[in-house]
């Protein structure tokens, strides 16, 4: 008999299972990083952008910058990325009216306690922080979707002379992956914008499938939604499986995120095995918060 602990919420569910039972262990290479320095592959990441220039360099001479960063869902390490994120925009721009809006997509509204807990007491409060609201909010009309819907976004993003974002790269069942473009659609979208995009033709396409950005719908029209909503940069980190930054890739929205969704691959493909079930969890907390 084995036993499995699967992560379920903050703790997990325990398996066990006669061998005979067990056709295979699947396990991501994700998870066998280590103990990383996490501060340093930030600020590595920083230091040599990909494709655009460093963001002190970007920040110089702005005044109104807007950082989008993840919400209650998301396992992005924030209590550790946007200080340092913070620091190199005030490097360029040290008199820079910074707003942080939390892409919150069609997700119910981050509260204060979720908000200290994700980006730490100190934080959460001497920063501004706004949290999207797909209904409630202004939103801005930045043009039609190659696919052909609406696009509107959150009006902050005619507030900024810059935009910036972090978040995660990891797969994703029908936008490929995670991270980059998806912190404008849906993370700062209206609730229109968002069912159009998500909708089941779009999602039901064999291109819109895990692991794949060429040729699919949905990652095609949040790109077109990053370019409109004058995205200048990413900062977005690979996890491993204790929610550890590993990797770090920071610059262009398309060519930043690129690398890293290469880089997710090849940390986290395994050969399948055909097995009857298959029993798997969405990785634990905050991941398994919502469907």
């Amino acid at each position: 008999m084995r036993e499995f602990s699967i992560p379920y919420g903050k703790s997990s569910l325990m398996l066990q299972l006669p061998e005979e039972r067990i056709a295979c262990v699947l396990s991501a290479h994700a998870r066998e990083a280590g103990a990383p320095d996490q501060e340093m592959i930030v600020r590595s990441a920083l230091e040599h952008p990909i494709g655009s220039s460093r963001l002190c360099e970007l920040a110089r001479g702005k005044k109104n910058i807007l950082v989008i960063t993840s919400d209650h869902t998301r396992p992005v390490p924030s209590a550790l990325t946007l200080p340092i994120l913070l620091g190199e925009i005030r490097s360029g721009a040290p008199d820079a009216e910074i707003r942080i809006l939390i892409a919150t997509g069609m997700h119910r509204a981050t509260t204060l306690e979720e908000m200290n807990a994700k980006f730490g007491p100190e934080l959460a409060s001497c920063e501004n922080f706004i949290v999207h609201r797909s209904i409630e909010d202004p939103m801005s009309f930045k043009g039609i979707l190659p696919s052909g819907g609406e696009l509107w976004l959150n009006a902050l993003v005619d507030w900024a002379d810059l935009t910036v974002a972090e978040g995660f790269v990891e797969p994703h069942f029908f936008a490929g992956f995670s991270g980059g473009r998806k912190a404008i659609l849906p993370g700062i979208a209206s609730r229109k914008t968002v069912l159009y995009n998500h909708n089941a033709m779009f999602i039901a396409d064999p291109k819109a499938t895990t692991g794949n950005l060429e040729d699919n719908p949905i990652h095609r029209d949040m790109v077109f939604a990053a370019r409109q909503a004058g995205l200048k940069f990413i900062l977005n980190v690979l996890l491993d499986g204790e929610k550890r930054v590993i990797a770090a890739y920071a610059g262009d929205v398309e060519k930043a995120h690129k690398a890293g969704c290469m880089d997710c691959i090849s940390r986290t493909s395994v050969e399948g095995t055909p097995a009857d079930i298959v029993i798997t969890s969405n990785g634990g907390y905050p991941l398994d918060q919502n469907i």
